[in-house]
């Protein structure tokens, strides 16, 4: 038995040399091949053949999407101090062989990329939260993400790797900053507030007196009309008044009838309207016979002025 495994000695040397000419290379990786230390050739994902002994998988890369978390502190322009917490997404540029023997061969292992690159992205954030106001960080998150992806994605191709996306999660100050932070804000509020009901107060005392303004036109032009309105009924009262008087009296003195009857008879009536209409209001009146005397005189100039001023118009 054992002169046999001597005899085919050369059988298990076979069998040891073509077990190790296969190699597998998994999805979404790529395989380094080096002979006796320098580069040879890229593998692909699957199975491949090497020279057994010669060739070696230096280095196995992953292309896919790889992501960490980092947490880092910057200063601002007005020395504030601004802690950031973001989540950096990024992945090997292509699967050209160029790009793959950059991964390979530009650090000694991923941590040592790894390190360079968050280093790269803290020192690309810190450039630029340095050149500004901490009032003006947090709502620079957008500005800060493409100036960072700007800057650094040149520097990543360098090495083979390209940043897909950088995510700002979170930006904090520190407690007293937050505390005077919030202070200003609630003042500006208490202004905005003063400052909208001022407003508001002001369109209503405007639209009020805009309103009372028109109401005191509106009551003056009506008051206009009912004055030129009355003004010409009594007119008109007056112009009938008169028209009747003279019929009434050309009538008595073509009946031969006295007309101081038309005198008394106004004078009755005036007093039984002072009576009547009067609502409880003191009227001196001179009752005397002297008193109607004037009273007619009175009248009757006062028809004579009234016909003569409506004889033109007939």
């Amino acid at each position: 038995m054992q002169h046999t495994i001597i005899q085919y000695w050369w059988v298990l040397i076979v069998l040891i040399f073509f077990l190790g000419s296969f190699f597998t290379i998994n999805q979404g990786f790529v395989g380094v091949i080096t002979m006796f230390g320098k580069y040879r050739r890229v593998a692909r994902p699957g199975l491949n053949l090497k020279i057994p002994l010669l060739e070696n998988v230096f280095r196995k890369i992953s292309y896919q999407n790889r992501s960490v978390e980092l947490e880092f502190q910057a200063i601002t322009a007005d020395q504030a101090n601004v802690y950031f917490k973001s989540m950096l997404l990024y992945s090997v540029f292509d699967q050209q062989e160029e790009t793959i023997k950059k991964v390979a061969f530009k650090f000694v292992s991923d941590k040592d990329m790894m390190q360079a690159l968050i280093r790269t992205i803290e020192g690309s954030i810190r450039a630029f939260v340095a050149s500004k106001k901490q009032a003006e960080i947090l709502g620079l998150r957008k500005e800060i993400v493409e100036y960072v992806k700007e800057g650094v994605d040149h520097v990543l191709a360098d090495w083979g790797y390209h940043l897909q996306d950088l995510q700002i999660n979170d930006i904090t100050f520190d407690k007293v900053i937050l505390d005077s932070m919030s202070k200003v804000v609630a003042s500006n509020n208490l202004k905005a507030a003063a400052e909208n009901e001022g407003q508001a107060l002001l369109i209503t005392k405007t639209k009020a007196a805009e309103a009372e303004g028109n109401a005191i036109k509106i009551s003056a032009e009506a008051e206009k009309e009912a004055a030129r309105l009355r003004g010409q009924g009594v007119a008109l009262f007056r112009q009938e008044v008169a028209r009747g008087m003279t019929e009434a009296a050309e009538q008595m003195k073509q009946a031969n009838l006295d007309t101081n009857v038309i005198l008394f008879s106004m004078w009755t009536e005036a007093i039984k309207n002072f009576a009547e209409y009067g609502r409880g209001n003191v009227i001196f009146l001179d009752g005397s016979a002297e008193g109607m005397e004037a009273t007619m005189k009175q009248i009757q100039a006062l028809m004579v002025k009234q016909a003569g001023t409506t004889a033109p118009q007939k």
